[in-house]
């Protein structure tokens, strides 16, 4: 006989400290849930206060306002007659814990504390919180009087318990808890659990939600049993976005399964289904005697059913879920939809008056702001499908009245109204990238501006000459290193000033009402941070920076993909240029270039990166590891790349840490990104590192030593080969 039972996982928009916003969504996403017909509703990871709050977990007003927004969460008549799983930070005992509270009917049935807290990468949770390590254990929490007024209860079990119910078992892992080689799920479910939830802050990066996923079902496919997987989605107030994909999977199959990217706050995915499928999956022999040796968990009963009586049942909404398949975004829809999503969350909540970025003709500058009109493309989405929210921010972030019935016909009015691009021109500019500048602001929609800066730098460079009475040169000129790179700093930092100026007045300047002030963008990519190839504080500082995450090939690809599905042909002549940061004259013979400048390919650059931030390599290791790459392999992957020596790799290595070792004081500036990226050197706190460097002598020398010993050998043997060959 079927026992169907419908289950909700929700993705939530929450933002950090939000409690006002964070408790309406909360309580939206339960009533959804309910309307659906589901009995047991999970939210992400900390959902009450916000992933995101970071050392604002260490203040105890957070925990006194996490608990007065649970108690009226759970005091809501539209809240009752489900079981919630909510997450929130609780401190028992005066130390901190990352919670899950299981409530039911204004009663709170247990408190349950993540076992294993995420630590590494953007993860700093045990700066935080406390692991309760005390697996199977549980014991009285003492209830804060303000809930406790509410539910009647002065304790209430605390720490690693399994909830029984009349007709199933269900139980918590947290996130982090998911992914650890002896993940709690095998064990409880030994012990007869039948549905897991998980509660999860996880946040976007490249390819990486097809690994996420594939684990969570592989969760189910071996213990077998009902997975919840609930996962925190928007910007939640710094550099992660939250990519949502909630899901719920049974028997390794997945059933239902949130988006990664949307507009919408509120996301909630139910599915139903019958917990018999988990019992006769769950009949191999092996599997039985295992469960006679498992550990054994505190059972806390909760008096309700999850499952529908037959003479109860609604049918119609409770139709058994089919399994589906799972769909991924390829690379370049990632950073269209990813950086979409974040970049609106951000601009409606700064409540800034839209963005501005100084167009340069590039391609790092065009990626930003075609990202930008892959935001406005998903607003107009949102709006045509109904989405009240998006609209009301919309028309506040536009300047319009509050009894406008002003509705965005389509992508380009709106980035007209949001978006103003300017082309800083000098001396030193070309007129190509003038013009593609022009052409890529017209095909987007955006508001243009079209500048001179050479009176600015002039005038600045001439303050220097009035005091010297020497006046510097560019290189091509007959100057000094030191001249020709003092010159280009000048018009790349007094860019930088003027960005922010037209940034302030021309929301004004335009008659927006309110006036009102632009966010400045910046548009460094992160192979150039890695390498130092920007100046503090030009135009790679903003207030933030959505690109500065990315690849320069994961941007090319982006940009391809753009120019046909965004219908934007201008964009296949950015592809073909020849990247320039254009400070300094043109001649006949010589015309600025990003590469040549850096020393060092973007490529190889991506390769450097990912051997020092992904595979935790230094000089020495680097070296070593691309011997067998570059210097021996490298052909299979392309048969045009030609190998190296030991000697060319040496120097390429040497080169890189060099150079990064110089520039790192710049990662201490860079401006705000969105992460995206493994190898992203962003000094907040996802690459923490010195930023300044002695200079590797050690290790320069022992790589030295290697490259001898090496030539040594190969004209060793080559002269042994002569030799045999004349004694044939």
């Amino acid at each position: 006989m079927a026992h169907l039972v419908t289950l909700a996982c929700c993705s939530l928009n929450q933002w950090a400290l939000d409690f006002t916003g964070n408790s309406r969504r909360i309580k939206e996403s339960i009533v959804k849930a309910k309307a659906a017909g589901a009995s047991l509703r999970v939210g992400p990871e900390l959902e009450i206060t916000g992933y995101g709050c970071l050392d604002h977990f260490l203040e105890g007003d957070i925990f006194l306002h996490a608990w007065e927004t649970l108690a009226t969460i759970i005091d809501d008549d539209a809240c009752q007659d489900i079981v919630l799983d909510i997450g929130m930070p609780v401190r028992h005992k005066n130390v901190r814990y990352n919670c899950r509270i299981i409530c039911h009917n204004r009663k709170i049935i247990l408190i349950r504390p993540k076992l294993w807290l995420a630590n590494d990468g953007n993860y700093r949770e045990m700066r935080y919180f406390t692991p309760w390590m005390r697996p199977g254990h549980v014991e009285d929490y003492y209830l804060e009087s303000i809930v406790g007024r509410i539910t009647g209860q002065t304790e209430v079990p605390f720490g690693d318990g399994i909830i029984s119910t009349k007709d199933t078992c269900f139980a918590c892992e947290t996130c982090e808890e998911l992914f650890t080689p002896t993940a709690p799920h095998g064990p409880m479910g030994l012990d007869g659990v039948e549905i897991f939830t998980n509660s999860s802050g996880s946040h976007f990066e490249l390819r990486k939600l097809k690994t996420r996923l594939e684990l969570i079902v592989g969760a189910t496919r071996l213990s077998k049993g009902v997975y919840m997987y609930a996962n925190q989605k928007g910007c939640d107030g710094d550099r992660l976005y939250y990519d949502g994909s909630s899901m719920i999977i049974c028997n390794g199959n997945v059933l239902a399964h949130g988006s990664q990217f949307s507009l919408d706050d509120v996301e909630v995915v139910t599915a139903t289904i019958d917990l018999e499928e988990v019992r006769s999956a769950r009949s191999a022999p092996s599997r039985g005697l295992q469960s006679q040796q498992a550990q054994k968990y505190p059972r806390i009963n909760l008096d309700v059913r999850l499952s529908k009586r037959v003479d109860d049942r609604d049918y119609h909404l409770q139709a058994q879920s089919l399994p589906i398949n799972l769909q991924y975004h390829e690379p370049e829809e990632e950073i269209a939809l990813g950086g979409a999503c974040w970049l609106w969350d951000y601009l409606r909540r700064s409540h800034a008056a839209g963005f501005f970025i100084p167009l340069s003709g590039g391609i790092d500058s065009c990626a930003t702001s075609v990202m930008v009109f892959s935001m406005c493309r998903l607003v107009i989405s949102a709006i045509d499908r109904g989405n009240k929210q998006v609209l009301q921010d919309a028309r506040r972030i536009a300047g319009e009245a509050d009894d406008t019935d002003w509705v965005p016909a389509n992508p380009q009015e709106l980035m007209n109204r949001i978006f103003c691009t300017s082309y800083m021109g000098s001396q030193n500019s070309s007129s190509e990238t003038r013009t593609r500048a022009r052409d890529l602001s017209h095909g987007m929609g955006s508001y243009h501006v079209n500048i001179d800066i050479d009176s600015v730098t002039t005038a600045i460079v001439n303050v220097f000459f009035s005091w010297s009475k020497w006046m510097p040169r560019f290189k091509s000129g007959g100057g000094s290193f030191a001249e020709s790179l003092a010159l280009q700093n000048i018009q790349a930092r007094s860019r930088m000033v003027l960005a922010y100026l037209f940034a302030q007045l021309l929301p004004t300047f335009r008659g927006r009402r309110g006036g009102g002030s632009l966010l400045v963008l910046g548009s460094a990519n992160v192979d150039e941070a890695l390498r130092g190839y920007l100046t503090k504080y030009d135009c790679s500082s903003a207030d933030i920076n959505p690109i500065g995450g990315i690849s320069k090939k994961d941007l090319k690809s982006f940009i391809d993909w753009a120019a046909t599905n965004y219908d934007l042909p201008i964009l296949q002549k950015f592809l073909w240029a020849v990247p320039t940061a254009e400070l300094e004259p043109i001649t006949s013979s010589y015309v600025q270039s990003d590469e040549a400048d850096m020393g060092i390919t973007y490529a190889e650059l991506s390769t450097f990166g990912r051997l020092r931030k992904n595979d935790k390599l230094g000089p020495w290791g680097a070296y070593c590891k691309l011997l067998s790459t570059w210097g021996s392999q490298k052909s299979a992957q392309d048969p045009n790349d030609q190998l190296l020596s030991a000697r060319q790799i040496a120097h390429k290595t040497k080169f890189f840490f060099t150079k990064y070792a110089i520039n790192r004081h710049k990662m201490t500036v860079l401006t705000p990104c969105l992460h995206m990226e493994q190898y992203s050197p962003d000094d907040n706190r996802f690459d923490l590192r010195p930023f300044l460097y002695p200079g590797f002598d050690w290790q320069y020398a022992k790589i030295d030593r290697d490259v001898e010993r090496r030539e040594k050998a190969e004209k060793g043997t080559g002269k042994e080969e002569e030799e045999e060959a004349d004694v044939d």
